[in-house]
């Protein structure tokens, strides 16, 4: 009774001729293989061939015969599908014949899911080491480059500080790249189209992959809007096609697709990094040289590469998955060696639906005379934003807390009209400190500046789309442009 009512598969075979001697009802259920056909087969017709002779071994020594500990072995089912399974066994004397009795668990799932969480961790690991080097990096790389252009008044200076500026800004890309695969970089998600974005960014694909390469957008007639960073989805898109470029270092198709799908229950089943519900999908193929499932397995780690030394960082696709995963998306890729490469990006569709954007009219100028309270508690990026805003023409009170901005704010006769802070500071964040301000002084405009945008900054609450904010490092161009279109912005 308890061996035909065990849910496990369950069985008796014999130790000399290794036939099946008995077998219970979850046996037959499972393996796909009635009781009668059971009855005629061997142990090792469940194997897959290339484990028979180890299985074959493991009896004649007995490794593998009579023991009671758990091992992990490979079974067919009669379908051919090749599962994992946790073996119990133990020697038993059946029917006057030196038999075995075995418990069979499988664990196919179990598998699968434990690989997964300690990909999610490695990846998590990497990824917080990779957030924390970019933070502290990019407030470096500020002071740099901020100073070289100040220092770009001298003449004599031009050909070092082109040199120092050129080394900053590829160290910048460099930040950019590890902060999006560490899915710590500040977005700036809006309703987008997908197929405004990839048909837009069509010529350029064009010119970027080169003549032997035809490129074919193949666009739904619509996509429901997704939320997401518009310029994020275009390093997306355009990395993943440089990828597909050096695949086919002699030529052939590169084909970028979209379409409204939707992800199910039995979807979100087998590939268990997705939520259910409809999805906007981006696919980007090509016919290139594909990849081995090592090299697959390793794709998306950052720094690791399959090309030439200096043919590349490693951070591409890295960037692509930081970019994906933090939108709230999904990628998988399907490859083989010889066929070629898809990416398939699944992005949650959204409700809201695309605002329509207006001309940019009548360029603004950069510079003006208001007053500007700039918090940072970082000494040296305080002191280079004072030039910087300084040079601009506008009155400048720097502060390296909340009390001392608050008490120059207080003190200040003629009034403060921004308020340019950090966000992550000690004691006392940007964005608790901008709540104090704008209730003291009504009207006070706004604008964060941060070098990442780590746990913290989330907890913060300044990933909203109507925030103003400027990410770290900046040139003194592009944050007096950003100063001026927070002042002159419509209350």
């Amino acid at each position: 009774m308890l061996f035909e009512a065990s849910p496990l598969p369950t069985w008796v075979y014999d130790a000399e001729t290794l036939r099946f001697l008995a077998v219970n009802e979850a046996a037959v259920r499972h393996y796909g293989w009635s009781r009668e056909e059971f009855l005629t087969m061997r142990i090792t017709e469940i194997r897959p061939s290339s484990d028979v002779e180890a299985l074959r071994a493991g009896i004649r020594d007995g490794s593998s015969f009579g023991s009671p500990d758990r091992e992990t072995w490979r079974h067919r089912l009669r379908d051919g599908t090749i599962i994992d399974v946790e073996i119990s066994a133990g020697r038993i004397v059946f029917e006057g014949r030196t038999a075995a009795l075995v418990v069979s668990r499988d664990v196919t799932e179990r598998r699968r899911m434990e690989e997964r969480l300690s990909e999610a961790e490695k990846m998590e690991a990497i990824g917080r080491l990779a957030g924390g080097v970019a933070h502290d990096f990019n407030n470096l790389l500020t002071v740099i480059s901020g100073y070289a252009a100040i220092l770009r008044a001298d003449p004599a200076a031009k050909e070092p500080l082109d040199e120092i500026e050129h080394a900053a800004e590829q160290a910048s890309a460099l930040t950019r790249q590890l902060l999006a695969f560490s899915r710590r970089q500040v977005l700036q998600p809006r309703s987008v189209d997908v197929n405004a974005i990839v048909g837009g960014m069509e010529p350029m694909l064009e010119r970027i992959i080169g003549d032997d390469v035809h490129v074919k957008v193949r666009l739904a007639d619509s996509v429901a809007p997704v939320e997401a960073d518009r310029a994020q989805i275009e390093r997306v898109v355009l990395n993943l096609a440089a990828n597909a470029r050096d695949a086919m270092p002699r030529g052939g198709r590169l084909t970028i697709e979209t379409a409204d799908v939707m992800l199910d229950e039995s979807y979100v089943a087998t590939h268990g990094d997705v939520t259910p519900g409809p999805h906007v999908l981006l696919a980007i193929s090509d016919t290139g040289t594909g990849m081995s499932e090592e090299v697959r397995r390793r794709l998306f780690e950052p720094f690791f590469t399959t090309k030439a030394s200096g043919g590349g960082t490693g951070l591409g696709l890295a960037t692509v998955f930081g970019v994906v995963k933090q939108s709230g998306g999904s990628i998988f890729v399907y490859s083989e060696e010889g066929r070629g490469t898809t990416f398939k990006i699944y992005l949650p569709a959204s409700s809201e639906p695309v605002p329509v954007t207006a001309g940019d009219g009548e360029p603004v100028s950069e510079r003006g005379t208001e007053t500007i309270v700039v918090v940072e508690d970082d000494p040296s990026v305080r002191d280079l934003v004072r030039l910087m805003l300084e040079g601009c023409g506008y009155r400048i009170l720097a502060a390296p807390d909340a009390d001392s901005a608050a008490r120059l704010c207080g003190e200040h006769p003629g009034g403060v009209d921004l308020l340019l802070t950090d966000v992550v500071m000690p004691d006392v964040g940007g964005r608790v400190l901008a709540e104090r301000l704008t209730a003291l002084f009504p009207g006070l405009r706004v604008l964060f500046m941060s070098g990442y945008s780590d746990e913290a900054v989330f907890r913060h609450g300044i990933i909203r789309p109507d925030t103003a904010f400027i990410e770290k490092p900046f040139s003194q161009a592009t944050l007096a442009r950003k100063v001026r279109e927070v002042l002159d912005a419509p209350v």
